[in-house]
This record gives structure tokens, C-alpha cells and sequence, in this order.
């Protein structure tokens, strides 16, 4: 017998849950919109040299490739690859179209990418990413609005205890300079520190040493990261860091300015959705914050939820400055942020936090049939409830009335219409409603009514 279970790690969606992706995706469109972003898609399928590269050598092992196909399949060689992400398949879109597009460019995504990664709670080897970006500008405004964005979608949605963890390369690759960490090395280097959470300092420790790293260089990192672990004061945070990397080589593209301008622009975004004693503790500067991900140039963001019972991050992004400039001769400056909408939905689904009306069904109303000859009708008055503007669901054949009620009831419609004999010699309809039981008689014509009211 054949397996009918999708291949691991994609999934079947049902009806409920579509619904609940649906509820999700609508209210993320109506935020970004609101916030000047226009949609954009890209394909499925990308160029395989167009992905390769891009996202350090971890990302590259993860990347579904897709084999020369006819004469060439027998070569085992690989031209095509399913896209990893929405930010790089974007990249060469602006890279492609810069002419057409406007200087100042703000686009939102929303479609699934594919990576061969092991299956995990909340992680899946294909899954939604609901990317927003902003194009042109350098200027921190971006950052500001971009997680002010996100916070505004995640408070629609119900959430109140998600924090974003705040963090710039520039930053981390003086750092790492420090610590006596080649140039060529700080990609590795970046991709372990990004497991801190996950493994914890012995963890990294032992993968700086595979990946050739010195532990002495870690060790000293990691003392760093232990001094600056208890919340304080940014300018405090920058100032030890200063004296860890030297005041010579802490220049002028990076001082705490730059985060205190970034702090005060994302307050004044939030003032309006999050309330004061929740906004000043949403976005907070981490120095442990690395993101693997080898295209970030500036500042970097993650967001974390904080009641213990979701490990891992549901969404984050950052600055990009150079990846554009891959597809092209002109480095166009860019910043983006991404939501993980299958995170984000098994988290609401464990909390309870989806309207309940997303479990019924998408009818309104069943209208049943009476016998064979009566067939007609009943699609003559389901005909007419939509046009008042009902969802109306018909049952498919002359079955008994009992049949049809317990039919009606396992996919939780509301209103059952009815039309025997009497009825249509009458020109009425019997309307039943499942959550009473009650059940009365209503004129044809008012029965679309009667359902709304």
C-alpha cells in the first residue's frame, strides 16, 4: 500500500487550517500595507548561481537543488535550485528592474521557500516567510519603521510577550577582530555564535575548535558576553565595548549615537499601538545576537517571545547593504525584516489566541434537499441567499432529513433551510437554527434577513 503521509517535513493544510493561515497573512498584508509597502513575488525556482553563495556554507548545504533535466539529467548536475529565502530572489529583482522602480522602494513578500533542514517543532523544509523590506534609504528610519511594523502585526495578532533583540556586523566584526579572529574566518565565526542560545558557551566553544577557531579566541568573546549579560544601559553596553576592542579602532560609522537615534525612532513609531509600560521594553540591545546569515551588513534583528513555553525566534532580519550589489555594479542600500508564519501559527494554536468563529464552517447556511423534484428550487433559493450576500452551502442529493441535519451539525452551519411540499406551495422555507434547535416558518423573501439579524 502506498504511503499517503507527505514527504517529511511538508505538510497537508485542511480547512481550519487554512483559515487560521489565512487570518495571520491578512492581518500582516493590512499593517505593512499601512506602512506605505507594496507586494512583490518572485518564482519558486531560481537560477541555482543566483542562491549559491549567498548565505554562507551551512546555507548552502540546506539549499533544494533541482537536476539538468533530459540529455543532461544522466550528469547529476544541478541548474536550478527551489529559492531559500525571499530576500536574495529580491535582490536580483531590484537588480534587474532599477530603472522601473521608484528610488525609495517598499515592498512586502509573502509566499514559502523550501531549505533541506532536519524537521523540528515550528521548523518545516517548506514554510511561509512573510517578508518586509525597505530599499534605498541608509538612513535608521528604516530600521525603525520596519520593526515597528512587525511589533504593530504581532500586537494585532494578540500577542504581548515578544521582545526584539537588537544588534549591528559592524559591531560584531570589531569584536571579532579583537579576539584575534581572521577576516576570512568571521562568516564561521559568526554561524556558531549564532547557536549561543541553543547550545550554550561550551557548545560554541567546541565548534570554534572544529571549525579551527583558537578557543582562546572564544574564551575571550565569551568573557565579554558574560560581562554584558544583565540588562544595563546602552550607553554603558557600548562604552565596555569600546574598552574591549580598543577606542582606536571604535570609529565614527559606529557609536551610540547611532543607537540612541534608533531607540528614539522606534519609540516614537510605537507610541500609538504599544502601551508605555510595554513599549520601552520591546526592542533592547544584545551584543550575544549574531544571525548566520553572511549577506548582513549593519544593523541586525531577532525576535524572541519571553513566557518560556516557544524556544527559538519567530521572525528577524537586518541591514544588507551589498547583497543588491551582487547583481549589479550599483550598491543599493537595503534593510528587510521576516515573520515566520508557521512559528507564529503553532504558537497561537497552542495558546488558544485564534478567533473561534475560524473553526466553523464557511457556510452560513445549508439548504437541504427535499426529493428530486424539488432539486431545482433548492438551487433556485441557494442562488438567492448569496446574492444577499450569504455563504450558502447545498446538500448534494435527496437524502433523509435526519441524514442532512447531522450532516449540517459535523460541519457546524448554523442555519438549515428546508423547503418540503408545503413549503413551496406556500412559497416559504422552514429555517431551522442548529445552535437553539428552534426551528419556524419564514417568508421566501425574508429568510436572507432572518439569517443576518
Amino acid at each position: 500500500m502506498a504511503n499517503t503521509n507527505p514527504a517529511r517535513g511538508m505538510r497537508d493544510f485542511l480547512p481550519s487550517d487554512i483559515r487560521k493561515r489565512n487570518y495571520v497573512i491578512n492581518i500582516i498584508k493590512e499593517v505593512y500595507e499601512s506602512y506605505g509597502f507594496e507586494p512583490l513575488e518572485t518564482p519558486a525556482v531560481e537560477n541555482i548561481e543566483t542562491l549559491m553563495g549567498k548565505y554562507g556554507e551551512e546555507g548552502n548545504q540546506l539549499i533544494f537543488k533541482i537536476l539538468k533535466r533530459g540529455e543532461h539529467e544522466k550528469t547529476g548536475e544541478a541548474d536550478l535550485a527551489l529559492r531559500y529565502d525571499l530576500t536574495v530572489p529580491t535582490a536580483r529583482v531590484i537588480a534587474n528592474n532599477k530603472n522601473e522602480l521608484p528610488k525609495f522602494f517598499k515592498r512586502y513578500q509573502i509566499q514559502p521557500v523550501w531549505r533541506a533542514d532536519r524537521p523540528a517543532r515550528g521548523r518545516f523544509r517548506e514554510f511561509y516567510q512573510c517578508d518586509v523590506d525597505a530599499i534605498g534609504s541608509k538612513s535608521m528610519v528604516v530600521e525603525a519603521e520596519l520593526c515597528g511594523a512587525v511589533s504593530e502585526v504581532l500586537t494585532r495578532l494578540g500577542f504581548t510577550d515578544f521582545k526584539i533583540r537588537a544588534n549591528d556586523r559592524r559591531l560584531l566584526t570589531k569584536i571579532l577582530n579583537a579576539a584575534s579572529i581572521p577576516l576570512e574566518m568571521h562568516i564561521d565565526a559568526l554561524v556558531s555564535l549564532d547557536k549561543l542560545d541553543k547550545v550554550g558557551s561550551e557548545g560554541v566553544r567546541k565548534e570554534f575548535l572544529n571549525r579551527g577557531i583558537g578557543a582562546e579566541s572564544f574564551d575571550k568573546i565569551d568573557k565579554l558576553y558574560s560581562e554584558l549579560a544583565k540588562p544595563q544601559p546602552i550607553d554603558q553596553i557600548i562604552a565596555r565595548i569600546g574598552e574591549y576592542i580598543g577606542r582606536s579602532s571604535f570609529d565614527d560609522e559606529y557609536t551610540d549615537l547611532d543607537f540612541n537615534m534608533f531607540f528614539g525612532f522606534f519609540d516614537c513609531q510605537n507610541e500609538s499601538i504599544i502601551d508605555g509600560n510595554l513599549k520601552n521594553h520591546i526592542l533592547y540591545f544584545d551584543v550575544t545576537l549574531a544571525r548566520g546569515l553572511s549577506y548582513y551588513t549593519g544593523a541586525i534583528f531577532e525576535i524572541v517571545l519571553t513566557n518560556g513555553d516557544f524556544a527559538g525566534s519567530i521572525g528577524g532580519g537586518g541591514r544588507y547593504d551589498g547583497l543588491i550589489g551582487m547583481f549589479g555594479k550599483e550598491e543599493i542600500p537595503a534593510c528587510g525584516f521576516s515573520l515566520g508564519l508557521e512559528r507564529i501559527i503553532v504558537v497561537m494554536t497552542e495558546r488558544g489566541m485564534f478567533p473561534p468563529e475560524l473553526e466553523q464552517n464557511s457556510a452560513d447556511v445549508m439548504v437541504t434537499i427535499w426529493n428530486e423534484e424539488s432539486i431545482a428550487e433548492s438551487l433556485k433559493l441557494a442562488s438567492e441567499l448569496r446574492k444577499s450576500g450569504l455563504r450558502v452551502l447545498v446538500y448534494p442529493e435527496a437524502d433523509k432529513m435526519g441524514k442532512q441535519f447531522k450532516y449540517a451539525g459535523q460541519i457546524n452551519v448554523p442555519y438549515v433551510c428546508v423547503m418540503g411540499e408545503n413549503e413551496l406551495a406556500e412559497n416559504k422555507v422552514s429555517l431551522k437554527n442548529m445552535t437553539t434547535g428552534e426551528q419556524e416558518i419564514v417568508a421566501r423573501e425574508e429568510v436572507a434577513t432572518k439569517i443576518k439579524n
